[in-house]
């Protein structure tokens, strides 16, 4: 879900809407302020007194509905009043009504307008380009981080669509190419932009056009090309991705050993993150002394039926079927890791690979 609006983003909203309707803002000020003040100051009754205040605002009311309040005053001024107050007036609170009434369902419909007008309110918000597997699970991950997140999308029949905005989450539909789409998203206003289609060429137009418009706005882009990501990288100063070059360490890692949950490169550097339930021979061991002994980082630690730690501390001693979760290198001290065998898999995968090593 999206993160609740603070005060400061309710009255960025406030002020957004409160733009859209101006023109309707300043006829009505128009008719229902300037207007009586003119019937005070032309108006006189039979005793040559003038009306108030009141009394005039009354005359105006009534004469939206054609139903004037006051009797005939022999004044050009007055009459014209009289004649051009109920067409103008009706036409201001229809006009207003009617476009209030589009925006309200446009909202529910995630229509240009409405998507606009809550971008027009954000600040230091995330711009997702293509609603995608990549674009939705980017955009779960920003959810959770408590992001406020805009996505814009080309096709109404995009598989995650209304997974997105039930919710909540803005959805533009429209072409990220064309010259006002990425001014409906604010970008001007944004902390970053997320190019995640499946076309190359359309995202980096996107970041070229969205550096245009915000120079401090960072750009991460999703490429196929391995190629162009480190070009993009060296040249454009944004940061660029191959969703295959991510994924492949990772897949080839857990097919070699399951306990590895993910993978990730640090400069010339394999890192894993393994999950394991420690055996005997590190019964012995605290969690600093693991780290100095195997140069692996402890995740988490789950003993027995307590809750699992997150980043235990240093003093804390490892007992036999406790569940770790570490992350290090694919060499640690000098040595594979898979050769260092200190460690059994998870109770549910003990079965297949209880010989194995680490």
């Amino acid at each position: 879900m999206m993160p609740p609006m603070d005060l400061a983003t309710r009255l960025r909203y406030s002020w957004a809407l409160a733009r859209r309707f101006r023109s309707t803002f300043v006829f009505l000020v128009l008719i229902f302020l300037l207007m009586p003040l003119v019937y005070m100051a032309l108006y006189r009754l039979p005793d040559g007194g003038h009306i108030g205040f009141g009394r005039s605002l009354h005359q105006v009311y009534f004469l939206l509905f054609g139903q004037p309040s006051l009797d005939y005053y022999d004044s050009f001024v007055v009459e014209a009043l009289n004649m051009l107050i109920p067409p103008l007036g009706i036409a201001t609170i229809v006009d207003g009504g009617v476009r209030f009434g589009y925006l309200f369902f446009a909202r529910r419909k995630a229509e240009k307008e409405w998507v606009e007008l809550i971008s027009d309110s954000m600040r230091g918000h995330v711009v997702v380009c293509g609603a995608g597997r990549v674009g939705y699970r980017v955009t779960q991950q920003l959810l959770e981080l408590e992001r406020q997140v805009v996505i814009v999308e080309k096709r109404e029949e995009a598989p995650f669509l209304n997974t997105l905005r039930d919710m909540n989450v803005p959805v533009l539909i429209d072409d990220v190419r064309s010259p006002l789409c990425l001014k409906r998203l604010n970008v001007t206003h944004a902390e970053a932009i997320i190019c995640a289609t499946d076309d190359d060429l359309s995202n980096l137009n996107v970041a070229l056009d969205a550096r245009k418009l915000n120079q401090q706005i960072r750009i991460v882009l999703r490429l196929f090309d391995e190629d162009l990501v480190e070009r993009v990288r060296e040249n454009f100063q944004a940061e660029a991705h191959s969703t295959s070059a991510l994924a492949a360490p990772a897949m080839a890692l857990t097919a070699l050993d399951p306990r590895i949950q993910h993978s990730f490169h640090v400069g010339p550097h394999l890192m894993v993150v393994s999950r394991f339930v420690a055996n005997r021979q590190l019964a012995t061991l605290t969690v600093s002394e693991l780290r100095d002994r195997f140069g692996t980082l402890t995740l988490s630690l789950s003993q027995g039926a307590q809750a699992e730690k997150v980043h235990p501390q240093g003093h804390t001693r490892i007992s036999p079927a406790d569940l770790l979760t570490v992350q290090a290198s694919t060499l640690a001290s000098g040595q594979p890791l898979n050769s260092l065998d200190i460690v059994q898999p998870p109770p549910c995968e003990r079965r297949l690979h209880t010989a194995d090593p680490i």
